[in-house]
Order: structure tokens, then sequence, then C-alpha cells
């Protein structure tokens, strides 16, 4: 895809009236210094007007436009230009070349903590932020209360954030941020800091958040996260924009990129978390109809039972993996927006059924996932043996419906089987 084409767009129905955010051309050079002498020659350089001789691109020709009620997520290798454009957009960084439009309060959350003082109490910080912000002290006030009660740092907010660990200091800066209403929401890889609860905190409010017609762009390294949150994706390559679409189609051409890459032909899954005990979400018991052996193009059913230790409905997944290991295919409860059924107060049903099972011949797996109600971790699974059975010399995996060009198209019935009776 040509880095200059224009990805519109992003996220749900499109809302009437000008984009909230517009990019257009924008790149992004940084001077490159080899050695001493470099230095005094750029400084030369800038003195005389003149760009730097030696650069390098970190972003370059991307273009889009998201209007209100859109999210769109950034993705990319390490090193691709996603941060750099963050920082572009949320103003921290002026662009080389071409033009950014903001239309409404923005809320960034590139670096959480960066712009606290290290002497002042959280409660002080939580001052000074919403000033650096722009949030005028009656704004502060009615917000002040939420923003404690989000951060749930309890007697510490009086303490000095020297003080702080690294996860408080990430609370905090997510409950100022956050609490400030944005009218565009830029965040870099902000579920990939801070414990596994506040992880879920953060999920549950982008997800209400964006409910509420809020604008989300995003920059995460998980693709499950893109696709959870996001209506469409952007893939940024050595600063360039690789692929934009919808979300899963964008995310799953990455995800192939990279196993070809890699050449370890292994699919991504959710971060797995193993432990036993009680407050462990699990796959207590699972099983196919009608067994191990099905015929290609019979139906199979898998049915079985999690466990949740909250009582609440936790996200199963079902995979089918070839017994070699390649991932064939794979789908969650809330993909589908449908949830585990409660049969006792701690133990959820669930049952998924192909009609017509397409996979050729050969051995497979079937796995059943337990992740927790909001989809981020994996906890568990739990696997059994499938053999797919029956004559077939086609190649691959799946059976694919198809026609050759000339074949004769299946019989159907004659037009005088189908003409209406009228003698009636």
């Amino acid at each position: 895809m040509n880095g200059e084409r224009t990805a519109t767009g992003a996220g749900g129905d499109s809302s009437s009236g000008p984009p909230l955010l517009e990019l257009a051309g924008v790149g992004k050079d940084y001077a490159k210094i080899e050695s001493r002498g470099g230095r005094v020659a750029l400084v030369w350089d800038l003195l005389r007007g003149r760009g730097a001789s030696s650069a390098f691109t970190a972003v370059d020709g991307v273009s889009f436009a998201m209007r209100a009620g859109e999210s769109l997520g950034v993705i990319g290798e390490n090193g691709a230009g996603k941060s750099t454009l963050l920082k572009v957009v949320a103003g921290v960084i002026r662009p080389t070349r071409g033009t950014v439009s903001v239309r409404g309060r923005v809320g960034a959350l590139l670096e959480l903590g960066s712009g606290f003082h290290p002497e002042y109490t959280g409660s002080q910080n939580i001052d000074l932020a919403a000033a650096l912000l722009g949030v005028t002290p009656a704004e502060l006030a009615q917000r002040r209360e939420s923003i404690v009660r989000f951060a749930d740092l309890g007697p510490h907010l009086d303490d000095p954030i020297k003080h702080y660990s690294s996860g408080m200091v990430v609370r905090l800066g997510f409950a100022v941020a956050t609490a400030l209403a944005p009218d565009v929401l830029i965040t870099d890889e902000v579920l990939a800091v801070g414990d596994e609860s506040f992880q879920k905190k953060c999920m549950a409010w982008m997800e209400n958040y964006l409910a509420g017609g809020g604008t989300l762009l995003l920059c995460s390294h998980s693709m499950y996260h893109v696709q959870k949150l996001c209506r469409h994706a952007l893939w940024l390559r050595a600063g360039r924009v690789e692929r934009y679409g919808p979300a899963i189609e964008v995310t799953q051409a990455y995800l192939a990129w990279h196993e070809e890459k890699s050449g370890a032909g292994k699919a991504r899954r959710p971060e797995v978390h193993t432990g036993e005990g009680p407050d462990v979400h699990r796959v207590r018991s699972l099983a196919l109809d009608p067994g191990e052996f099905v015929r290609i193009g019979a139906p199979l059913t898998v049915r079985g039972e999690a466990y949740s230790p909250d009582a609440r409905a936790p996200v199963v997944l079902i995979g089918l993996v070839r017994a070699d290991g390649t991932p064939v295919y794979g789908v969650a409860t809330d993909m589908d927006g449908v949830a585990p059924r409660r049969i006792a107060h701690d133990r959820y049903a669930f049952s998924l059924e192909f009609p017509s099972l397409s996979l050729l011949p050969g051995k497979y797996v079937v796995r059943a996932h337990a992740l927790d109600p909001e989809g981020v971790y994996l906890f568990d699974h739990v696997e059994l043996p499938l053999t797919v059975t029956g004559e077939s010399r086609e190649l691959g995996l799946v059976r694919l419906a198809h026609r050759w060009d000339g074949e004769p198209p299946a019989e159907s019935p004659s037009p005088a089987a189908t003409r209406p009776d009228t003698t009636g």
C-alpha cells in the first residue's frame, strides 16, 4: 500500500462534521550524528537555516482522518515509527513535513507519570497535571473524586510520589488523563504496564469510553487488544503505511507476515497465566460429539464446563490445531457476542457446533481455553485429540467450496418440478 494513501473511517459508523483528527503527508526526520565533528556540523547547518545533512526518517507520508466515535489501532514492529507518530499527533514533537489538525481536547497516555513532580504528593500532582492540561479549577473540583477513586492509592495519595512504585505512578497517571473526558484519547502500550487488576480496569474504562462515543487512537503490540478495542488498524512498516483496513484483516495480515518472517509457523495467543487454586479461571471438562473420529463434512460439537472464581462468566476460546502444531482456526465467545451459560454459582457451560466440518482428513487437536471475563488473560486450557476421516486427494488443511471453469453445475430441479400447480 502506498504510504500516502489516506486511511479514513477507522472505528464505528462515520459521523457527520469535520474530522476530530486529520493527518496529511506527515513525516518526521531525526538528525544522525556519527561523530563529535558531526555535532558541530549539525549546529552550523541549523544556524545557517539548512536541514541536517544526514538524517533518519522515522515516519514518512502518513495520512489518515478520524471522526468522533471512531477507533484506530496502530501496529508494527519495534522501530516502525509507532511511538513517533503518536507523539506527533499529541503535539509532543513537531513533524518535519505534512500537517496535523486536531479539533477538541486530546488526552495522551504516552509516558504515564512523566509530568509528575517527584517531591509533590499524589494529590498535589493531580493539581499540577490538571493545570498543565488546561483544566480549570472548577472542572478539576468536579472530577477530583473520580480521579482519586480510579487511582485507588488510599493513604499513599498524601505521600510524595518519589516514594511510589512504578505501578502506583502508572495508576495516578492513567486516572488523571482519563478523568478529564478527552475528545480524542491517544494511548501507547498502556495495557502493557501495571498489574493485572489495573490492566483490567484500563480495558473496562476504554470499552466504556468507546461505547460513550469517545475517539481512540491505540498503539499496541497485542493484536488481541487491537481487535477487541479497534474497528480499524494501521500497520506501520519502516515508518510508512504498509496496510490499512478493518482491524481483523490488518492484524491477521501482520501476524501472517510475522509467521512467514520467523518461520515458526505458530500463531500468537493471549498471554498465558498458569497456576492452580480457586482464583484461576479453568476449563473443568471437555467433550466432543460424536467423539474423537469424525468424517469430513459431518457435524462436530465441542462441549464443556468452565470454572469462574468470581462468579462472572469467563471468555471461552475454542481452537483447532493440526497435530504438528499448525493453527487452523480459533473463535472466542466474546467475538460472537455470546457468553457461557451459568449452571452453578461458579460454573458455566459452553457448546460450539460446527455443522459441517471442513477439515481435510488427518489428525488434529481441539483446545478449549479459559480467559478472564475481560478477555485479557488466558489462564488454562484442555486438549482432546480429533481424527478426521474420509477420502480426499485435496491438499492443505481445509476443504473449500469451489467449481472449475467449464465444470457442469450441480444438478437442479427440472422446470417441470418447480412450475407452480395451476390446475386446482
